[in-house]
C-alpha cells in the first residue's frame, strides 16, 4: 500500500436510537461536542491524514450532514456585512477548499461492511480510510488516522485501530489475534466478530478507524451476512487475511471517546472543555461544587 491516503469513507446511515428523541430530527453525527458536531472532529482527522475526497455513506432521510458542509451564502453575506470576521473565518474553515464531499446512499441498513461497499464506485481500487464518527479520538499531535496512514505506507499493509477492552466486553467488538512487530503495531493472524469472552483470542478490540486496500471491496462483495444478520467488515478482512493479505493492528496515540452513547458524549464534552483555558476553570468549579 505505497499510495498516499486520499479518500476517507464515513458510514453515517445509522439512526442514532440511543439519543432519541433528539435524533428524531438531528443526525447523531451532528450532535455537538462543545460548539462543533461530532462529524467535524472526524473530518478534521481525515484531512489531517491527507484526504481530499470525503465519502459519506448515508440514508435517504439524512440531509443535515450535507447541509452542514454546503456553503451558507446568505449567512456568510450577513456576517461579512456586519464585519464578523472571526465567525466568518470559522464558517469558511469547516472544510478546506481543496477537499470535496461525495454523498452515497445506503438503501438498507445491512451493516458496516455493506456501508463501506456502497462507497466502492467512488473509492475505486486505491487504499482508503474509514472513520466511524461515533468514535471521537483526540490527540495533541498527529491524528489517529494519520498515524495509521503513515504506518500503512511504510509497511505496505492495511491498518486497523485497536485498543484493549475488558475480557467480559469482547462480545461487543471485533477482536484480533496478532503478533507484535513493534511497541504499537502487530500483524493480525485472525479476526472474529463479537466473540463470547470464552472464545475470544485476545482482548484487543477493533475501534472506529481503518486504512484498507482497494481490493477489500472484492471480499466485501463476496461476504455473506454474519453476526447480527449483517455484512460485517471484520468478516471481509478475515477473508483477506486467509488469502495472505497483510493487515496490522495498531494501538494509536490518543484518547478514544465512544460517543455512540450518552456517557461517552458527556466524557468527550468534558474533555474538550478542559482543553479550553476559558472553560477549564468553569468545569473545575462546577465539579468541585457538585461532586
Amino acid at each position: 500500500m505505497t499510495q498516499p491516503l486520499r479518500k476517507v469513507v464515513f458510514p453515517v446511515a445509522g439512526l442514532g436510537t440511543r439519543f432519541l428523541p433528539a435524533t428524531k430530527v438531528v443526525a447523531k453525527e451532528m450532535l455537538p461536542v462543545l460548539d462543533r458536531p461530532l462529524i467535524q472532529y472526524a473530518v478534521d482527522e481525515a484531512v489531517d491524514a491527507g484526504a481530499d475526497t470525503l465519502v459519506f455513506v448515508t440514508n435517504r432521510y439524512k440531509h443535515a450532514i450535507a447541509d452542514y458542509f454546503d456553503k451558507a451564502y446568505e449567512l456568510e453575506a450577513k456576517l461579512a456585512e456586519k464585519n464578523k470576521e472571526e465567525l466568518l473565518g470559522i464558517l469558511r474553515g469547516i472544510l478546506p477548499r481543496h477537499v470535496r464531499c461525495v454523498f452515497v446512499t445506503q438503501p438498507e441498513a445491512f451493516g458496516l461492511g455493506h456501508a463501506v461497499l456502497c462507497a466502492a464506485p467512488v473509492v475505486g481500487d486505491e487504499p482508503f480510510g474509514v472513520i466511524l464518527p461515533d468514535d471521537l479520538i483526540w490527540n495533541k499531535g498527529k491524528g489517529a488516522l494519520r498515524q495509521m496512514a503513515e504506518l500503512a505506507q511504510a509497511e505496505d499493509a492495511g491498518v486497523i485501530a485497536v485498543e484493549e477492552v475488558p475480557h467480559e466486553d469482547t462480545d461487543k467488538y471485533g477482536i484480533v489475534d496478532a503478533s507484535p512487530i513493534s511497541d504499537r503495531a502487530a500483524r493480525i493472524k485472525h479476526m472474529v466478530e463479537k466473540p463470547k469472552p470464552a472464545d475470544a483470542p485476545s482482548n484487543l478490540a477493533v475501534v472506529g478507524r481503518y486504512v484498507l486496500p482497494g481490493n477489500i471491496f472484492r471480499y466485501l462483495s463476496e461476504t455473506k451476512a454474519g453476526a447480527g444478520g449483517e455484512i460485517q467488515l471484520t468478516d471481509a478482512i478475515e477473508n483477506l487475511l486467509k488469502d495472505q493479505g497483510k493487515v496490522l493492528a495498531y494501538r494509536f496515540e490518543g484518547e478514544r471517546f465512544d460517543c455512540g452513547n450518552k456517557v461517552g458524549l458527556v466524557r468527550a464534552t468534558m474533555h474538550m472543555a478542559m482543553q479550553d483555558p476559558k472553560l477549564a476553570s468553569v468545569v473545575r468549579e462546577f465539579a468541585s461544587k457538585h461532586v
